[in-house]
């Protein structure tokens, strides 16, 4: 079975790792009614997606 010969140093293990960090979403603006939304998910506030309704509103 193979085994390593030296140890990682922190320096080549924290590189490797730097792509597993957790990044902030990113929000879009409703076009209808403005508030900040998440990217390709319907509004939560209005129900539309992509300027068309997409979930019946209660009024």
């Amino acid at each position: 079975m193979a085994v390593p010969k030296r140890r990682q140093s922190k320096s080549r293990s924290r590189k490797r790792n730097s792509h597993n960090t957790v990044k902030p979403m990113k929000l879009q603006y409703c076009t209808q009614c403005g508030t900040a939304v998440p990217s390709h998910v319907v509004c939560p506030n209005c129900g539309h997606y992509q300027g068309r309704p997409m979930v019946a509103s209660e009024e």
